[in-house]
């Protein structure tokens, strides 16, 4: 097994030869976390991180494009006319390395007059004052897609369109819509993803609570369903799904497993928004979770990915979900979404994390942003020292919702919401300490005499035990410590329930 596990580590970085040692190094942020300063209209252009939501990404030649839903931090309308800024379009980026990134500005110049009539008609005049969650597809044959939805804000009246163009800058040229839905539809034409799979084939998966989240096939030739009307059939949904949040499907095939990835965002979007995920054999499923549930079932589903979190030396992050997950084509994987400043939650930061795949075929994502530190390979002395730990659970506070999103009031985490950091010793005799526990219910208890740490060098996989829970096949690798502004050793892996582990070494 640790030889498997090397060489299917190895598939995602070639890695150097075991250092003799290692100390966190000093390395400034590349940007601030708190825009608030420079978030007036007249600075657009320097939105290159900010105001980033519900975002999508593909590589096209040296480029990594980037589309999201037009939210913007303290909106105002009249400053946005007097500097030229369009409101409620679909925001453009680029970036060679995934760090630095050139907001280009907006991609269409209006919202289609046909998902407009479409929706207020449907919705008694209300809602199509935004464009949501945009999704860009490659043909491969100079023709690039832009799929999106607009809707009426807590109702099931929305439609999903598509527009071409022969760069993924545009200008885009509608085609018109892929699937709509009103108020007796069972599903919520929102949130598009489009893969085609092995065979040719090609599938949207789409959807929220209204119902959960449906597959339709579309036709490679037009981009469109493969038959008028199709709705297509039901992939996943939630046991109370009138009121807990399920949405945003992205969906991936892992070209090293073979297998079909569904991540979905559960819960509130502005606090406890956390991200999931399912696989299948096939696109259009069906899919299961961490313990072999069918997720078209009406379970909660595991692993969980990302959650509220705060490690030390920071205010946390709230509203971590709604992801995109993308390869670079070397076979490196990373998923893009947004974070919330937990100071003031209006403040949206794009976060962008490596992905990793643990030996048993479950996708997971590193506690900490990308920032392009290189790739290294780790001893077991090099881990000895102090770290921070991080436990991802689900929300544990039940709350008031109504179209599966907070109500006004309630918009800060409650106690017990927050998954915080807990500080943890590795001795050079293979023990582990607990050495600060207040961590919100994370971590019970405060540690044992049998707690214990071990590394497989060759895999690079670190096994802990903590007050007699094993918790094994933590995946190792460098990366930033963005809160102590740090290049530092990092690990990431899941429990035996499916929740991430996460952990960062201080000194």
């Amino acid at each position: 097994m640790k030889f498997f596990t090397s060489i299917f580590l190895a598939a995602f970085f070639a890695l150097p030869a075991l250092s003799d040692g290692f100390t966190p190094v000093a390395s400034p942020n590349p940007w601030a976390d708190d825009y608030s300063s420079f978030s007036g209209m007249e600075n657009w252009k320097n939105w290159g991180v900010y105001n980033v939501h519900d975002p999508a990404c593909r590589k096209v030649g040296d480029y990594y494009y980037m589309y999201s839903t037009d939210a913007i931090y303290r909106e105002n309308r009249k400053a946005a006319q007097e500097n030229n800024v369009p409101l409620g379009y679909i925001q453009m980026r680029r970036s060679k390395d995934l760090i630095n990134w050139e907001f280009l500005g907006w991609v269409f110049p209006e919202i289609p007059a046909e998902a407009v009539a479409w929706v207020k008609g449907k919705a008694d005049g209300k809602g199509a004052t935004n464009i949501w969650a945009p999704y860009m597809v490659d043909c491969g044959n100079g023709t690039f897609r832009l799929y999106y939805c607009i809707s009426a804000f807590g109702m099931n009246t929305s439609y999903i369109g598509m527009a071409e163009a022969v760069s993924p800058e545009g200008p885009w040229i509608q085609k018109g819509a892929v699937v709509r839905t009103d108020k007796s539809s069972k599903m919520n034409a929102i949130d598009p993803s489009v893969i085609t799979d092995e065979k040719g084939k090609q599938w949207m998966h789409y959807g929220s609570y209204f119902g959960g989240l449906y597959c339709v096939e579309l036709d490679p030739a037009t981009g469109l369903a493969m038959k008028a009307g199709d709705q297509g059939h039901l992939v996943a949904r939630r046991a109370n799904w009138r009121k807990d949040n399920l949405e945003a499907p992205e969906i991936i095939r892992h070209e090293a497993t073979g297998k079909y990835y569904l991540f979905q965002s559960y819960d509130p979007l502005m606090t406890t928004y956390n991200v999931r995920v399912a696989r299948a054999e096939s696109a259009e499923g069906p899919f299961y979770d961490f313990k072999g549930n069918a997720v078209s079932d009406t379970t909660n589903n595991f692993p969980i990915l990302t959650a509220p979190y705060r490690f030390e030396n920071h205010p946390g992050w709230v509203g971590t979900a709604h992801c995109g997950v993308f390869a670079d084509g070397e076979g490196n994987y990373f998923m893009a979404h947004q974070g919330r400043y937990a100071k003031d939650s209006g403040l949206m930061v794009l976060h962008l994390r490596q992905v990793f795949m643990t030996p048993s075929g479950w996708p997971v994502v590193s506690p900490e942003r990308y920032a392009g530190v290189t790739p290294k390979k780790f001893s077991s002395s090099d881990l000895q020292g102090e770290w921070e730990f991080i436990r991802v659970f689900e929300p544990r506070a039940e709350r008031r919702l109504e179209a599966g999103q907070i109500l006004w009031g309630e918009g800060d985490l409650q106690k017990g919401e927050w998954n915080d950091s807990f500080a943890v010793s590795f001795s050079c005799d293979g023990t582990l300490k607990l050495e600060n526990v207040t961590s919100g219910g994370t971590i019970p208890g405060k540690g044992s005499v049998k707690d214990k740490w071990e590394v497989d060098e060759k895999g690079q996989l670190l096994n802990v035990t903590i007050n007699g829970e094993k918790i094994t096949d933590l995946i190792l690798h460098a990366g930033h410590d963005w809160e102590r502004e740090t290049d530092t050793i990092l690990f990431t892996g899941l429990d035996s329930h499916g929740r991430s582990v996460w952990g960062k070494k201080l000194r």
